[in-house]
């Protein structure tokens, strides 16, 4: 195995390290699908006619669509692949922003950086933070927050 295919333990993550998933485009059935799978059927997301005279001027997709393809877009990334094996779980997701609108036809892509790491109380295992920023084809950040997965040692 060579090193970019060995596993990732808490004690390999450094504080600054930064991944980059594949890009992604928002279609028109990831917005149908995805109100017909949450029962969201908000006219900013489903009515063309209202959304115009909205402030985006067209519909949008839904922001916790965009929370769940960030989701999709992290396990695409070598970050993950590497440290699959030795991940425990998802802790939560902390401050998550909507910060611009997602659009149909808008094509993302997830930045990972690693900003922190903390001690647990058990010998096993530690906590690493990821901040995660969904970025549209124009670099800008429409979406970010910090995810702390339980990693275990080696």
């Amino acid at each position: 195995m060579n090193i970019s295919e060995q596993i990732l333990y808490f004690e390999d993550f450094e504080v600054g390290t930064c991944f980059t998933s594949p890009a992604r485009t928002i279609t028109e059935a990831d917005v149908v699908n995805f109100a017909g799978l949450s029962g969201d059927y908000n006219a900013l997301h489903v009515d063309a006619e209202y959304a115009k005279s909205s402030i985006y001027g067209e519909r949008v997709a839904h922001g916790l669509l965009g929370l769940a393809v960030s989701s999709g877009l992290f396990t695409r990334t070598e970050l993950n692949r590497r440290m699959a094996p030795s991940l425990i779980a998802l802790l939560g997701i902390q401050s998550w922003r909507f910060l611009g609108p997602l659009k149909i036809g808008d094509t993302i892509q997830l930045e990972v950086e690693i900003v922190e790491k903390e001690e647990t109380s058990k010998p096993d295992r530690g906590i690493v933070f990821f901040k995660r920023k969904m970025l549209n084809q124009r670099g800008e950040v429409v979406q970010e927050g910090t995810t702390p997965m339980l990693i275990r040692r080696k």
